[in-house]
């Protein structure tokens, strides 16, 4: 009945991704390596499960 209340699980992961993406690009462009290599690692864990909840 309040199905339009949840929060899209697809859109919160993918919103995510995105974020943690910039966060490192930043990371990268300030000369953190280390801090890029750990967002990056980050990022491609919330892409396997968004690639896992689209199916």
């Amino acid at each position: 009945m309040f199905n339009f209340l949840k929060s899209d699980p697809i859109k919160k992961l993918d919103k995510e991704y995105g974020v943690l993406l910039e966060q490192a690009m930043q990371a990268q462009r300030r000369g953190d390596i280390e801090g890029y290599a750990k967002l990056t690692e980050q990022a491609e864990a919330v892409k396997a499960k968004l690639d896992e909840a689209k199916g």
